[in-house]
């Protein structure tokens, strides 16, 4: 190629329009925002107020408030969550529930109906680590039990009681603690552990009086305030009660978990076999 064609390329790049940002322009339509001032330029405070805490960005903590007496010392403490921890909960159980479970023949209603016999039935949950402490047994359905049954629950209103009692049965509220509580639930996963039945403890101080109260027919109460107390409510609602208990020997300890199984028997399902302790110090341990 000729210098004399070299150079006309030289000219045409030179004189041709290119786009730099020297010489390009903005769209139709668009408006530049103004960048906020500096200093004495206008910027001011920058949001920040003139003097104080805006200023030098100190911010009091939350919930802080000015003058000698704040909210939270003008009125007195309150403690309506103190030992909210130790508060059990209570699975509802209703008498449309329970009559339904009898009707379908998923519980025995021979022998004593308590916590491992319902949740025998696999129809109900309950869990000791979620601070449950047993079953509730509530009204709804109250006019159409008919069931007759030796019941065991955890706690009850007066007529809840009057209505099993109504039927010729009997009902006793009882606390479990969490240990024992957790062998009932599921009894052959606690079996296969091999390890001791645990003996139940007693109920904690606000607890003491409910249990030991025989209009609630708490299982720590004098079985005979129990009898009276069955008569006045029998007499008070207007129905006859049985000559005798129908239930003599379905009746737990209160330091038993299991009906028919003393506390520190180690069962073992694989031999069928219990083993019982024989050491002094182990027998009055575990004894009532």
């Amino acid at each position: 190629m000729s210098s004399g064609g070299t150079n006309g390329i030289i000219k045409y790049v030179f004189l041709v329009h290119r786009t730099m940002c020297c010489n390009t322009k903005p769209g139709p339509g668009y408006q530049l925002h103004a960048k906020r001032k500096r200093g004495i330029h206008g910027g001011k405070t920058h949001g920040c107020g003139s003097k104080g805490s805006g200023q030098r960005q100190n911010f009091m903590r939350l919930g802080y408030e000015t003058g000698s007496n704040p909210f939270y010392l003008r009125f007195p403490c309150q403690n309506l969550y103190k030992g909210h921890h130790l508060r059990l909960s209570y699975v509802p159980l209703t008498l449309t529930q329970l009559q339904l479970t009898v009707d379908v023949n998923r519980i025995d209603t021979n022998g004593l109906v308590d916590v491992t016999t319902l949740m025998a039935s696999a129809l109900f949950k309950l869990s000791p680590l979620e601070k449950e402490g047993g079953f509730s047994l509530l009204e709804e359905g109250l006019d159409n039990f008919k069931a007759k049954l030796n019941l065991e629950v955890q706690w009850a209103t007066e007529p809840v009681i009057a209505a099993i009692e109504r039927n010729g049965g009997t009902i006793t509220t009882a606390y479990y603690d969490p240990i024992s509580l957790t062998a009932a639930v599921n009894p052959e996963k606690f079996f296969q552990r091999s390890e001791p039945i645990p003996r139940r403890m007693l109920p904690p101080q606000d607890l003491i009086d409910f249990y030991s109260d025989p209009r609630n027919r708490g299982y720590l109460a004098d079985p005979e305030d129990i009898a009276k107390e069955r008569l006045l409510l029998a007499q008070k609602y207007g129905y006859k009660l049985p000559d005798e208990n129908p239930y003599p020997n379905e009746q737990k300890d209160p330091r038993q978990v299991f009906l028919g199984l003393e506390p520190g028997w180690i069962v073992n399902l694989r031999e069928k076999v219990i083993m019982k302790p024989t050491d002094p110090e182990l027998l009055e341990f575990y004894a009532s």
